[in-house]
C-alpha cells in the first residue's frame, strides 16, 4: 500500500484540488462586480473595468470578425459573435465589463465573452 509521505501527498492534492474548485464556484457566482472599478482614461492597461450606457454607435471591423461599439467617448472592442448573439442594438442601454487597453495612445475595453454584457432596463 502507500506509504506516509505518499499518503501525506495525496491528501494534499485533494485538498489543493477542493480549494481551487471552491474558489472557482464562489468567483462564478460572485462575479466580476466586485473586482471591477469604473472605466476612466486614467486607469491601467490591463486593469478589469466597467462601463454603463447607451450603445451610441456600433461599426464592424472590414473583416468583419470584431465590432467597435461606442458609448460616449469609450470605444469597447469585442467579436462580432458576441452582438450577434445578445443581439445588441444602437441605442441600448447596457453594463460591460472588460479589460483596459491602449490602443494608438486611446483607452479603451476589449470583452472576449457575451457573458460581459449586461442589457439595462
Amino acid at each position: 500500500m502507500f506509504e506516509r509521505q505518499e499518503k501525506l501527498s495525496i491528501l494534499l492534492l485533494v485538498g489543493v484540488t477542493l480549494v481551487v474548485i471552491s474558489a472557482h464556484l464562489v468567483l462564478t457566482y460572485v462575479g466580476k462586480q466586485p473586482f471591477a472599478r469604473t472605466f476612466s482614461d486614467t486607469c491601467p492597461d490591463g486593469e478589469l473595468v466597467s462601463i454603463e450606457g447607451p450603445i451610441d454607435q456600433i461599426t464592424y471591423t472590414k473583416d468583419g470578425d470584431y465590432v467597435l461599439l461606442r458609448m460616449g467617448n469609450t470605444t469597447v472592442f469585442t467579436p462580432s459573435q458576441h452582438i450577434l448573439t445578445l443581439g445588441l442594438k444602437k441605442g441600448e442601454r447596457v453594463l460591460v465589463y472588460g479589460i483596459v487597453q491602449t490602443y494608438h495612445g486611446k483607452k479603451e475595453l476589449v470583452v472576449n465573452a457575451p457573458e460581459d454584457f449586461h442589457r439595462i432596463s
